[in-house]
Order: structure tokens, then sequence, then C-alpha cells
């Protein structure tokens, strides 16, 4: 396996996930929050964002983290793997809430520069509606995947498939 899709809600450790399943496997990790924010959170165009996928997507090997549903296609067309995160609304926003307070101004590793931990509104509601709203169209791609395919519902369960993958081979 050398293209792995890791999908979920905010908060629910896609790029932890993502970072630890790279660093097991030796598997190259694409954090797309990295490729899609601009310095000052700013959002490319539909068009500027949908090649950009398209040439990450087109890479041999990779673990992806982020969710970005109007690039499912492109992306589950060249996956081999697609992993869910399907995490409870509260668990995803302490997580969220959590990274906020320790993280607050700072630039995570799986963001570009210029993007510094801030709070924001829209970003909470979103949060807190994605299991209403962003749950069903992700579990809807997840369930038509034709590949190897894992829905993870808890940490434990998490941590239960890392360890189920060998060090140095891909999950």
């Amino acid at each position: 396996m050398k293209r792995v899709l890791i999908l979920g809600g905010s908060g629910a450790g896609k790029s932890t996930l993502a970072r630890i399943l790279g660093e097991r496997t030796g598997l190259p990790v694409i954090h797309l929050d990295q490729h899609y924010w601009r310095a000052g959170w700013k959002m490319p165009s539909s068009e500027e964002w949908k090649a950009q996928v398209a040439g990450l997507a087109g890479r041999p090997a990779w673990i992806m983290d982020g969710n970005f549903a109007s690039t499912f296609p492109e992306r589950m067309a060249v996956a081999d793997t697609v992993i869910a995160l399907d995490f409870p609304t509260w668990l995803c926003v302490w997580r969220v809430l959590r990274r906020l307070v320790s993280r607050y101004g700072t630039v995570r590793e799986d963001l570009p520069e210029g993007c510094p931990e801030q709070f924001d509104w829209t970003f909470l509601k979103f949060v807190l509606g994605f299991n209403r709203t962003h749950r069903p169209q992700m579990l809807a791609a997840y369930e038509a995947f034709p590949g190897t395919k894992a829905i993870l519902r808890s940490p434990s369960e998490v941590r239960r498939y890392l360890e189920s993958v060998p060090r140095g081979a891909p999950p």
C-alpha cells in the first residue's frame, strides 16, 4: 500500500495519525491543510486548489490527511487505502480547544507559515456541526471506496490500528 488517505473531522487526529503512520511505514506525509491555506489564513481559488490536489495525489506514494470533500473523487481514485476517523463531536471539540490553548499564536507543523493557531468562531461552529452536516458525505465516500479501508471510532481503536501496522511496511 502506497497511497493512504485519512479522513475525519477537525480535532479527530488526522494529522497526528498521518505523522505516526509516516514514521512507522516510511511513506511521505502530505498534510492538506499545509497546501490549502495561504499566509493569513487565505484560501486558494477552487481551480488552483483542484490543480494542486491533482499534483499531490499524482505522487507515487503518500499518506494524505484532510477532508476537503470537494476533492474526494480525485484523491480516492488513486488511493489504495482509506482510514476514516469517526469520533464524537464532544471529543473533537475538546481536542480543538485544547490545541487552541496549548498552541495559541504558534504555527503547527501541519500548517503553513503565516497561519498561527487562533480562536475563530466560524471554525468552532464548523467543528460543532461537522457530524451533522459533513459526516454523512465523508461516510458515503468511505463506504463507496473499493480498496482497503478502516473506520476508527475511538482513540483506543486508533492505538490498536497503529499497533497492527508493521514497522517499515505500509499499512
